[in-house]
């Protein structure tokens, strides 16, 4: 299995562009998945540089109705004639961030013909490619919703970050778990699905190392426990891995725009 960073905060290359957004390319099983388009076209851009077919993509998943993740999705649309984009029935929702920011993907997407919504809490998108919502997983530490609101039934309420989605895939016996921003909580998804490898950020961006560190490393503590390898990035924030990265040691590691993550059974 391959995955191609799209669109991350940092770059590993200089003609390749960074932003606040997240989009990875993923090969597996014979098929590529998008999942995630960065917040603007940058991610196409940055494909094309780094010698990618967009158009040969054969599905694309969103993780959640966040602006950064989706902002690309026309651009998507532009480049690829048939592939699908799997969103949350609830990622056209309207979503603000903690100073009421409207944080949302454009409303006017929403209608889009090649947008699928998945009916069950678990979707198989093709042989070893399951789609899970957040919704259904049980969330016993607390979220990362820094303040962030919905609208939902047309009244404005604290983000239960039910428009968060996550892949799931299966090749070699290695079971790799893909999420955008881990918002329902990075150690709720950690350890109900207990992948052998998480990719995803963990968003830790608002947590002060210094005066939350003793969190940070309660973190590290539950994640260690778990038989899975991180590659991290995006919102987990630099801060956050400078205390994670030595407790985790090898077990985590950090990407950036351009990197490849190859992933095989021994990983």
């Amino acid at each position: 299995m391959r995955i191609h960073v799209l669109s991350e905060n940092t770059t590993c290359r200089a003609d390749l562009e960074a932003e606040h957004g997240l989009s990875l390319l993923i090969e597996s099983g014979g098929r590529g998945i998008l999942f995630d388009t960065g917040a603007s076209a940058a991610f196409a851009r940055n494909a094309e540089r780094m010698g990618l077919s967009l158009s040969a993509v054969d599905v694309a998943v969103l993780s959640h109705g966040h602006y950064d993740h989706g902002g690309g999705i026309e651009r998507f649309f532009q480049l690829n004639k048939r592939a699908a984009l799997w969103v949350s029935p609830h990622a056209f929702d309207p979503h603000f961030n903690a100073a009421g920011k409207d944080i949302g993907l454009s409303p006017a997407l929403a209608g889009h013909a090649r947008l699928r919504r998945p009916a069950q809490d678990v979707t198989n998108l093709a042989p070893g490619v399951q789609l899970h919502r957040a919704a259904a997983m049980p969330a016993p530490y607390p979220a990362e919703g820094a303040g962030m609101t919905a609208v939902v039934d047309g009244e404005r309420v604290a983000d239960d970050f039910r428009h968060e989605q996550y892949l799931l895939l299966q090749e070699g016996g290695l079971r790799v778990l893909i999420s955008g921003c881990s918002h329902r909580g990075v150690l709720n998804i950690a350890t109900h699905f207990r992948p052998d490898v998480l990719v995803g950020g963990f968003h830790f961006m608002k947590v002060d190392p210094e005066m939350e560190s003793d969190r940070l490393r309660a973190a590290a503590n539950t994640l260690l426990e778990l038989p899975t390898r991180y590659y991290t990035g995006h919102c987990t924030g630099a801060g956050a891995c400078s205390v994670l990265k030595p407790l985790l040691g090898e077990r985590l590691s950090t990407f950036a725009t351009g990197h490849i993550i190859e992933l095989t059974s021994n990983a």
